[in-house]
């Protein structure tokens, strides 16, 4: 587990070994969600990047609204 601190002006240092993971960069946006004391940071992606990911989604076996319980 990598640890971090927060300085006194409330900043916060991502540690590069998670920069590098997820593919950070200088002045990307961060979404940041709070659920139960826990803080998540999820980069904000374009919405062009996500072009073409479902691609492959198979459509065999996909059940019918009426067939959903």
């Amino acid at each position: 587990m990598v640890m971090t601190t927060i300085s006194s002006k409330f900043e916060l240092v991502i540690p590069k070994e998670v920069r590098d993971k997820v593919h950070l960069s200088p002045k990307q946006r961060l979404h940041v969600m709070v659920k139960g004391g826990i803080i998540t940071l999820v980069p904000k992606v374009p919405l062009k990047s996500l072009r073409g990911a479902l691609k492959e989604l198979s459509k065999i076996d996909l059940r019918e609204k009426k067939d959903r319980s």
